[in-house]
């Protein structure tokens, strides 16, 4: 019995077991699944657990709860030597050990790319999971209960200053998600006005959203900017230190929260430790059957998938384009691959990858999204209906789209919760605070906590 080893747990890693629990003969091969995260985070989810739409568990989908089959291992792939036909796993506790295995499957998704930007890494946050996501949100809420308090003023705006960085769907998405929650606040507290609102949207490039064209591109623009928000174009951020933002068009401003959507990299792991072929990029080499290595030189028992995979793009109308790393992909990708290990476990020969886009949609707040096929273009509530009706037949798993539909429906009726939850980042403080010890212990153990 062959042993596959799947690195990630994310899309591609996901549905590649998932597909194979379901048509591998039984002992015809072990399926492991190795990664630090013991879910699936379903990512164009993200916007809308910003927004309180969706429940943060709804988006993280259990790999133990849906994998019966395969066995899932607890940590994070620090090396690969598929010379020696092993990788090197980092547990949260414990010392390295080493896995071994007959087949690899590299999925390790994608980081978030950063630059250097002072005092980027102090004060900004990413959007690449659950967790963040969850933070942001409570952040702001939390800056509303903050600011109510507090007189007109620096202080105030601070508090309720926002800046997006990035204007790809994920940058542009979380930013009109927000910005709608943000709004809606306002209807709670009496003592802020929509002038002490001041979120701004920051892309390097001309345009936001680069899979729609340029007018639907506009209208987005138009639309974010009608709600109060300041789209800043051909511009970047060049310094966040101590949260105050300095933009290359000249403009300043001091902002409690900065989220940082700005692209995707290449993991360490893909880029530096392992001894498998990479782009220049610094994505693993990947023929069009998604087998490693060039259509002269494949690598074998080695395969990869998802964002860290330069995948070529036999849809394209030219020739060397790679896949978008994206969701859309990645899933697809996962389903193949995990058909092309089965015919090449049975001696058959695996399938080339070829997928047509089947448009790009994306949520724009409550009741206005976006969509455009080719030269097709949906604005508005149906676009918004359409994004929902796609993203709850796309999120695997029945329990997960009963979830997410509960929610959506309770919310017609009830509207968004609006309760911050910030202060399970400091589960102890509470306990500590009022426990009776002197002042000066309490205040060391608060910190820790």
């Amino acid at each position: 019995m062959r042993k596959i080893v799947i690195v990630g747990g994310g899309y591609a890693g996901f549905y590649t077991a998932w597909k194979l629990e379901k048509t591998l003969r039984r002992g015809e091969a072990k399926v492991v699944v190795i990664d630090p995260r013991p879910y699936l985070t379903y990512q164009p989810f993200l916007p809308e657990v910003l927004s309180g739409a969706v429940e943060a568990r709804h988006a993280a989908v259990s790999l133990r709860r849906n994998l019966h089959r395969t066995k899932i291992v607890a940590g994070a792939v620090t090396t690969i030597e598929h010379g020696r036909k092993t990788v090197t796993v980092r547990p949260t506790q414990g010392a390295d050990f080493e896995i071994e295995y007959d087949v690899l499957v590299v999925t390790a998704g994608a980081v978030t790319r950063t630059f250097a930007v002072p005092g980027l890494t102090e004060q900004a946050i990413g959007m690449k999971h659950v967790e963040e996501a969850v933070a942001i949100r409570d952040r702001l809420l939390t800056a509303f209960d903050e600011a109510s308090v507090l007189p007109p003023g620096p202080a105030r705006q601070r508090l309720l200053t926002v800046t997006f960085v990035g204007g790809g769907f994920a940058g542009v998405e979380g930013f009109a998600e927000l910005l709608s929650l943000a709004n809606k606040l306002l209807s709670f507290y009496p003592e802020l006005t929509p002038s002490d609102l001041s979120f701004h949207l920051v892309e390097a490039k001309h345009r936001i959203l680069p899979e729609v064209s340029d007018r639907p591109g506009q209208w987005v623009v138009s639309q974010l900017e009608k709600r109060g928000a300041h789209v800043h174009l051909d511009c970047s951020m060049v310094s966040a230190v101590d949260g105050h933002v300095v933009l290359s068009n000249g403009i300043e401003y001091d902002g409690e929260l900065i989220v940082w959507t700005a692209g995707n990299a290449a993991p360490q792991l893909v880029r530096n430790h392992t001894d498998l072929p990479v782009n220049a990029q610094g994505r693993l080499l990947v023929r069009a059957d998604l087998r490693v290595g060039t259509d002269d030189e494949p690598i074998e028992d080695a395969w990869a998938a998802g964002d860290d995979a330069a995948v070529p793009d036999l849809a394209a109308s030219v020739a060397g384009t790679y896949t978008v790393p994206n969701a859309q992909h990645a899933v697809r990708q996962g389903k193949l691959l995990a058909k092309n290990l089965r015919a090449s476990l049975r001696g058959r020969a695996p399938k080339e990858y070829v997928h047509h886009s089947l448009g790009a949609i994306a949520t724009l707040g409550l009741g206005t999204g976006i969509f455009q096929f080719r030269g097709l273009v949906i604005k508005g509530f149906l676009a918004w209906l359409m994004h929902r009706g796609y993203h709850v037949l796309a999120v695997p798993t029945w329990d997960r789209k009963i979830r997410v539909l509960a929610v959506w429906l309770t919310a017609v009726f009830y509207g968004r919760d609006i309760v911050s939850l910030a202060s399970v980042q400091r589960p102890r403080e509470a306990f500590v605070t009022e426990a009776d010890v002197p002042r000066e212990a309490v205040a060391s153990t608060a910190a820790r906590s």
